[in-house]
């Protein structure tokens, strides 16, 4: 059985953490340090918690039906290529279903072939649904949010001193918005350390505008 690490794409995964740490960060962004006592901590760790708990459920429902809706497109496409006897028609389907640059590079005689493994599906395979894969993937999306809570407000479990707790939370979220923008970019074939940087002021931006509308 693959793990929800394997069956996410390392995007997905970055996304997932990324906005988990903003979602802790808006909590935490609100401590006041010079009124903040042990309830008001307590009460900000647990509202932390429970935030990225909910949007951990919401977010794994959107990439369930992200992954139907997906699902749906291609097998409409695939009975939209087996229903036409055009072969023009079919070709542009096809063509009109692959990202760029694949579609222009192939040719009609690929295009064909490629027509050919579709009409040999059978029709019980192009009914959408949701597989084994989908839901580990939905699972991982969900760990990755509640997960990405802890960096945040550990400091505030194990320090006393709200102002050391409030400059360590806020060090471990820089570094891990840093570190979501250097993976994401050695993915995506970016300069990793410019990346990184600007992941943290996206971050911290993205932060500042909750908090200021309220969030």
């Amino acid at each position: 059985m693959k793990l929800p690490g394997i069956v996410l794409q390392p995007v997905e995964r970055i996304s997932e953490i990324l906005f988990g740490l903003v979602m802790a960060l808006t909590v935490t962004g609100a401590v006041s340090v010079a009124t903040a006592d042990r309830i008001q901590i307590r009460t900000m760790l647990f509202a932390a918690l429970g935030c990225n708990l909910a949007w951990g459920i919401i977010d794994a429902g959107m990439y369930l039906m992200a992954r139907l809706g997906e699902r749906g497109r291609n097998a409409l496409a695939a009975k939209a290529v087996r229903a036409t006897t055009d072969r023009e028609a079919a070709r542009r389907i096809i063509a009109d279903e692959l990202p760029e640059p694949l579609s222009s590079l192939l040719q009609r005689a690929q295009l064909d072939s490629v027509r050919q493994g579709i009409e040999q599906i059978p029709a019980s395979e192009l009914r959408p649904r949701l597989r084994g894969p989908d839901w580990l993937g939905a699972f991982g999306v969900f760990i990755l949010v509640v997960l990405s809570t802890f960096p945040v407000v550990i400091p505030f479990v194990f320090i006393d001193d709200v102002r050391s707790a409030l400059r360590i939370s806020n060090a471990l979220a820089v570094i891990s918005l840093f570190l979501c923008g250097f993976f994401f970019a050695r993915y995506a074939g970016l300069h990793p350390w410019l990346t990184g940087l600007i992941m943290v002021a996206i971050g911290i931006a993205m932060v500042s505008i909750t908090i200021a509308l309220g969030g």
